[in-house]
């Protein structure tokens, strides 16, 4: 098989994104990805449970799903939570920020962006994939797996061996297979990693009192605990809808593990307490699961005809929830990118390496930001050194500070929301 254009692997949600936006711009491209397809049988199934884990999607995010026709398909399903504010406290110190407050008459953004299950998502993008206006230009291989990367030269790009001996030839290869990226790895670039020795724990709760259409995070001295609104999904919570969150909280390590092995009434009892009963008590607890957090970034994006994107390029931790936003704006800069050069060519370069240093040149500073910005803020509420008194009296003063300058907030919102 030969592809004389892209070849990207991994068809998770950042990798179908881009498989999509390059085939409307009717440039071919062959999207693989190691797990077997689901048929509609197998997608009912999935999306018939709730699940814990949810995306905070900005306004880029949603702007870029709506681009490619996935959006739509998220909002006739009615399995997303839009939210118009987010609000951040600390415990143990005064300050608080409010986006999106409805008494700030300034304030002219209603949504500041929506909370969506993964397979939810995930399901939009594969109706999408299947679509006639696309088929033309679009490949899909699943269960599949990549086996072998040979390159063959800037002019022939690479060779792809998948595990049933299959080859397939591409001017450009993009990694869009996560954290673990064998693609990354095949292209022998290194990584910079920090591991903040906490464990994230999720869940999905019911609580007391309804979430109000507000995202809301505590930061504790343990670390961050996020609560975010999720999806009515039963006609009884549609009835008496907004008391299902889904839930982020940060402990150190040793802490969440043990408290991961603990009868889920005790978890739920002490996700409460810790929140210092927020939203009340929590009536029910769901789907209880934990994952260590980690932040990394690849050394480089690039390589001759090949191209880092999403998680394979970078993750961060998820005190603000912007990983896969991050990797929806890699997509949307790639993409431009691409088309824009293979236009100014006359349509003979695609994937030359100035287009994939330009690329790097726009995400690798923005997303280092992003990953060293959020890096301080957990170091600035957890651990042993940010309860010490000096540091608990600035933190407190400059939430409070912050929270009284209006075009301030406003201009986070907007940098929050990716637009």
């Amino acid at each position: 098989m030969k592809n004389n254009h892209t070849l990207i692997i991994g068809s998770g949600i950042v990798g179908a994104t881009l498989a999509l936006k390059l085939a409307q711009e009717k440039m071919p491209v062959t999207l693989i990805d190691a797990r077997p397809a689901r048929d509609k049988s197998a997608w009912q199934a999935v999306l018939s449970k709730r699940d814990a884990r949810v995306y905070a999607l900005s306004l880029a995010s949603i702007h870029l799903l709506t681009e490619v026709g996935a959006w739509q398909n998220i909002a006739a399903s009615k399995r997303k939570a839009d939210y118009s504010q987010m609000q951040v406290w600390q415990l143990n110190g005064m300050g608080e920020l409010l986006f999106g407050d409805s008494k700030d008459q300034n304030f002219d953004a209603k949504l500041l962006g929506s909370m969506v299950e993964p397979a939810v998502i995930e399901h939009a993008l594969w109706q999408r994939l299947y679509g006639e206006d696309v088929s033309d230009y679009l490949t899909i291989i699943a269960g599949q797996k990549v086996v072998n990367m040979d390159w063959l030269g800037a002019q022939q790009g690479y060779r792809v061996t998948l595990d049933d001996d299959t080859a397939i030839e591409a001017a450009l290869v993009v990694g869009a297979d996560g954290r673990g990226s064998f693609v990354r790895q095949q292209a022998g670039i290194g990584l910079v990693t920090l591991d903040y020795h906490q464990t994230a724990i999720c869940c999905a709760i019911q609580t007391q009192k309804p979430h109000q259409a507000t995202a809301r995070q505590a930061m504790l001295p343990t670390g961050t605990l996020a609560l975010l609104p999720l999806a009515d999904i039963t006609d009884t919570d549609k009835a008496n809808p907004q008391y299902w969150q889904s839930i982020v909280w940060t402990l150190p390590r040793n802490q969440a593990l043990a408290l991961i092995e603990e009868e889920d009434r005790f978890i739920a009892d002490k996700l409460a307490a810790a929140s210092h009963y927020e939203l009340g008590a929590i009536q029910k607890i769901e789907s209880i699961a934990s994952f260590p957090l980690t932040a990394q970034q690849a050394k480089s994006y690039v390589a001759d005809n090949l191209v880092l994107v999403g998680d394979a390029a970078h993750g961060v931790h998820p005190l603000a929830g912007q990983g896969l936003n991050l990797g929806m704006l890699d997509v949307k800069a790639l993409s431009e990118q691409l088309t824009h050069d293979f236009a100014r060519s006359g349509g003979k370069l695609w994937g030359s390496n100035q287009t994939l240093r330009a690329y790097e040149r726009l995400r690798r500073p923005h997303n280092s930001l992003m990953m060293h910005s959020f890096s301080a803020l957990n170091w600035l509420f957890a651990g042993s050194l940010a309860q010490t008194r000096p540091v608990q009296q600035i933190r407190s003063e400059g939430m409070y500070r912050v929270g009284k300058i209006k075009p301030l907030m406003r201009l986070f919102a907007k940098q929050a929301s990716g637009v």
